[in-house]
């Protein structure tokens, strides 16, 4: 039965089936871990770059908003107003906005700007506290400003 079962395949041209053996098989998933492993933290470095990045940008459009909130009413709103002063009348008349088109953004990080007015280093200060959410840091921690 054998010989038979043989003769068969050889004429069907089936028996010479080949594989990979688990050693190859291992060694191939070795080598895709540690490229991931090397691409993977290249990647995450340059997330916490690009988040930098964007509050840099919504701190300078937030400038932008206030600039013209200042030219319609004469001043900056004040810290108890706050970034909200920009889509909501805070009660005078000479408001012209909304100012921003959407609502007021969390930085992204997922926590809201620090306001204040007015600043210690100009007529208003902008904050995100990056990454920590605490003053200070370095890399994705480090703070976001407006006066920089």
């Amino acid at each position: 039965m054998f010989l038979r079962n043989r003769n068969y395949c050889q004429e069907k041209r089936i028996c010479s089936r080949k594989g990979f053996t688990l050693i190859e098989l291992l060694v191939v998933m070795v080598i895709l871990s540690l490229l991931a492993a090397f691409v993977g933290t290249d990647f995450f470095k340059h997330i916490g770059t690009s988040k930098q990045k964007a509050a840099k940008t919504q701190i300078e459009m937030f400038g932008t908003a206030l600039d013209s909130f200042r030219l319609s009413v004469g001043r900056y709103p004040t810290t108890a107003e706050g970034l909200q002063a920009l889509r909501v009348n805070p009660g005078t008349d000479l408001w012209d906005g909304p100012y921003l088109r959407k609502e007021v953004p969390m930085d992204p990080w997922g926590k809201p700007y620090v306001y204040n007015c007015p600043g210690q280093h100009g007529d208003y200060d902008l904050i995100s506290y990056g990454a920590d959410g605490q003053e200070g840091g370095e890399g994705e921690n480090a703070d976001v400003v407006s006066w920089k």
